[in-house]
């Protein structure tokens, strides 16, 4: 696959058949995330891949839980807003979400990664990428979330057998499975609205007013 391909369609794949992954790919998708930069590679993070179905059932009660805080609190009234203002885009991010935390135990494959002494997350961030852009070359849909870590961790934790205690925090669970939907470009504001050149609120003497990168490109 072109990387620019794989660059522009990676989005958040949260709908998902239950279709298992095969392990060729999950192997595929591990080894690119660890060529990926690590801090004075120190390589100081561990990964626990889930397929087994009980576990993830369980894990699925725990996402459950964790969605409805998170609707409680950050979110509390978010979707009713945009229903009312008519924000078709944000009601349609809600309700992918709202379906995952509905479906979680149908989805195949969770990967957890792990890290410590990495507070900005600036490498168990880039790994993460690393292994969601090979997935997607695999046709494989991901969907990056931290609610888990956010509201369960203590309970992911004991149920995965992580040792906290050593200082082992998680950093995302994504949800891995052969999409239900279709791959497509993201829409986004245009790079020159959201980029200052040399200091800030200066706009860059460019303008890029279509995608560089298309589907009929190829």
């Amino acid at each position: 696959m072109d990387i620019n391909e794989a660059l522009y369609t990676t989005r958040a794949m949260r709908r998902v058949s239950s279709d298992p992954v095969p392990d060729d790919i999950v192997k595929a998708m591990m080894d690119a995330a660890i060529r990926s930069p690590s801090g004075g590679n120190s390589q100081n993070w561990r990964w626990v891949t889930v397929a087994d179905r009980n576990t993830i059932v369980t894990i699925g009660d725990l996402y459950s839980d964790a969605w409805a805080q998170l609707n409680e609190t950050f979110y509390k009234g978010k979707a009713e807003q945009a229903r009312s203002s008519g924000d078709k885009a944000t009601v349609r991010v809600m309700n992918s979400a709202q379906w995952l935390a509905d479906n979680f135990a149908q989805v195949p494959l969770v990967v957890f990664p792990y890290h410590r002494n990495d507070p900005s997350g600036a490498s168990i961030y880039p790994a993460v990428w690393s292994l969601m852009l090979s997935a997607r070359s695999q046709g494989i849909g991901t969907c990056l979330t931290t609610v888990l870590g956010t509201f369960k961790h203590q309970e992911v934790a004991d149920l995965l057998g992580v040792p906290v205690e050593k200082g082992w925090i998680n950093a995302a669970a994504v949800t891995c499975g052969y999409p239900l939907g279709k791959w497509g470009l993201a829409k986004r504001a245009p790079a020159h609205l959201v980029t200052y050149s040399e200091t800030w609120g200066e706009p860059p003497t460019w303008t890029i007013d279509e995608p560089l990168w298309k589907p009929d490109d190829r």
